[in-house]
């Protein structure tokens, strides 16, 4: 059992804890967090930095942007026989409320099932002031605290 202590005991000396002060996600959320996380982030340091990054996009009112989210949309719709499928740009306007480049705020429910990682993830998130992440063509994770140093990663890893 994943105990989750008061969110003041995860509070860090960084400019980003007002964030984690003023931004709770009960049960519910956290688990649809955590569900986020087990598609898009493989180790525990990562999901942790990624769940501090969703949580900023979710207190600055930014789409989430889970590749992941649109994903499962994509497949729930479609029913294909892979699943988990890359996304294109045309899978981005799906209409699904799993879209979280088309709808604010998370997904209504879990898109699957997390592990513990996950989890533990979601519930005690790294506190940052990154923004934006992309994974390159080898699956590592890549951080940008401003849009601009985000574009400067997507072309030096993505093109």
């Amino acid at each position: 059992m994943i105990r989750r202590p008061p969110r003041s005991t995860q509070m860090r000396s960084s400019a980003a804890s007002d964030v984690y002060k003023r931004q709770t996600l009960d049960d519910k959320n956290t688990l649809i967090l955590a569900s986020l996380l087990e598609r898009e982030a493989k180790g525990l340091d990562d999901k942790k930095i990624v769940a501090g990054i969703l949580l900023n996009r979710l207190h600055l009112a930014m789409p989430l942007q889970v590749d992941a989210s649109v994903q499962y949309a994509k497949d729930s719709l479609l029913k294909p026989e892979k699943y988990w499928q890359p996304i294109t740009r045309e899978d981005l306007k799906i209409d699904s409320p799993y879209n979280t480049y088309k709808n604010s705020g998370l997904p209504p429910s879990p898109i699957c099932n997390p592990g513990l990682n996950s989890l533990i993830a979601a519930y005690h998130p790294s506190p940052t002031d990154y923004i934006y992440y992309i994974h390159d063509t080898t699956g590592q994770i890549h951080y940008a605290k401003t849009l601009d140093e985000h574009n400067a990663n997507v072309a030096k890893y993505l093109r």
